[in-house]
């Protein structure tokens, strides 16, 4: 990812990021810094960049012409995202970092003084970010937050793919009660659980301080997190037919958009903004007429279950994509891999896996790459099947290749996969086409259960690509 910053203080921008994980993650080019000087770009021989404002009034104000031209270096004249930091902007949130996380580029731009000339926002600024109901001398130590907190969620940044996992706002909760050496420090032990080596004991004290800490820290997202549970403890009762529900919402990636449980109703709109999939069921025709009319305009895809809805979603632009059954694991033990040579894939391999895919199979199976979910098998050096992780958390993208297939590979890729899942504490499931009978097959052979209604994946008519999260 690559960030460029408008600003009077570059030096200020380079010096207050170049050490520490992000610096780390600068030097080691995943992702680049280009600071702007917008002093540079005046026409005043002094490198003035500010005036008096129209209509009076205490301060000076940015000009927009140096602004207008220190963008267009930036973004070489390219529609790139563009934030301005200011005190009036929405507030920025670890949701909004994740969002800004998945630009490849982004502009931020700094003010100074009084502010900068309207005309000029109107004309390049997208979003308009505050860091805090307060004011500063200058945008530069916001635009440092920002890129603080966007670029940890940049894969590869962490090191750790499960680190921004299990920390504050994951899933509505504040972090648990962290503890290091000594055992006993000025008389107070660490919690006598954390040294039982009891992994899923340790879970559950992590989950019950971080539920004790939200609740007494920040009842605002406490309240969310209860309603997320109040959810998925409805959807139980039908575990194999709404476990890509459930799921969403534990894994703290689907959002409630509408949902009436608490008045005995069955409605229920989830919408998934990291891949743009909406998930929905209804208890009647004109609940799934109202629920289709607050889907969001940017939803790429909407899974559903019940044949009324398909007709009601064309309305919306939408058509079926693929029919599947929902499998899923429900066991907690690991299942044996029966292949020796089994590991994450690297970009290497990203040709050999996007060999014959769709228009957009290459972008996508690159971020499933950089995620560290991609799994390969190999024999005798080359690769020779692969599986992985959707964006969407669901398994799948499995292929064996012709040659070595009727062989075991098929399952033990299988198997990894539904292994990896159960170390982050997931259950794992996957979405097999109906007419799959050999998958289908497969995950009887491997303990996987299968849900009783059809799955259909309906997607907007107006994609321009092809969804490879569907197809590939």
């Amino acid at each position: 990812m690559r960030f460029h910053v408008l600003t009077l203080f570059p030096e200020m921008i380079e010096a207050g990021l170049g050490s520490g994980i992000i610096g780390r993650a600068l030097e080691g080019g995943i992702i680049s810094l280009h600071t702007v000087n917008i002093r540079q770009y005046t026409a005043e021989r002094h490198g003035k960049v500010d005036d008096y404002p129209y209509g009076g009034g205490a301060g000076m104000l940015m000009q927009a012409q140096p602004v207008y031209d220190a963008h267009r270096a930036a973004a070489g004249g390219r529609k790139v995202r563009t934030v301005y930091v200011t005190p009036q902007g929405s507030p920025f949130t670890q949701k909004k970092a994740a969002e800004f996380a998945r630009e490849e580029e982004l502009v931020i731009l700094c003010g100074h003084y009084e502010g900068i000339d309207e005309r000029v926002l109107e004309e390049i600024v997208t979003d308009y970010v505050s860091i805090g109901d307060y004011v500063l001398t200058g945008g530069e130590l916001p635009a440092m937050v920002m890129i603080d907190a966007i670029a940890r969620l940049v894969p590869g940044v962490l090191g750790n793919g499960s680190s921004a996992e299990e920390e504050s706002f994951f899933n509505d909760l504040l972090e648990y009660p962290q503890y290091s050496r000594p055992e006993v420090w000025r008389e107070k032990r660490v919690p006598e659980v954390l040294l039982s080596g009891n992994h899923s004991r340790i879970a559950a004290w992590r989950l019950e301080r971080a539920r004790e800490r939200t609740a007494l820290r920040r009842p605002d997202l406490y309240a969310r997190y209860e309603a997320k549970q109040a959810v998925r403890e409805r959807l139980s009762g039908d575990k194999r037919n709404n476990i890509h529900m459930m799921e969403s919402l534990a894994r703290g990636r689907g959002e409630i958009l509408y949902t009436d449980i608490w008045a005995g109703g069955e409605d229920i709109l989830l919408y998934d903004e990291k891949c743009g999939t909406a998930m929905m069921t209804a208890g009647d025709g004109e609940s799934g007429r109202r629920l289709s009319g607050i889907l969001p305009e940017e939803a790429e895809r909407v899974l559903i279950t019940q044949p009324f809805l398909e007709e009601l979603l064309a309305e919306r632009h939408y058509r079926p994509a693929q029919r599947c059954r929902q499998v899923l694991y429900t066991m907690r033990n690991t299942l044996p891999v029966r292949h020796k040579d089994i590991r994450r894939l690297t970009a290497d391999s990203l040709k050999d896996v996007c060999c014959g895919g769709g228009p957009g199979a290459e972008d996508y199976v690159r971020g499933r790459i950089e995620a560290g979910d991609m799994y390969g098998a190999f024999a005798e050096g080359k690769l020779v099947g692969f599986g992985g992780i959707h964006s969407d958390g669901r398994m799948g993208m499995l292929y064996v290749e012709p040659d070595y297939r009727r062989q075991g590979i098929g399952s033990a890729l299988e198997s990894y996969m539904v292994n990896r899942m159960l170390e982050r504490g997931w259950t794992p499931y996957g979405h097999i086409r109906e007419d799959n009978r050999a998958a289908l097959s497969l995950q009887e052979k491997l303990g996987l259960y299968s849900a009783a209604k059809t799955f259909c994946w309906m997607e907007k008519n107006t994609c321009k690509q092809a969804d490879d999260m569907l197809r590939f």
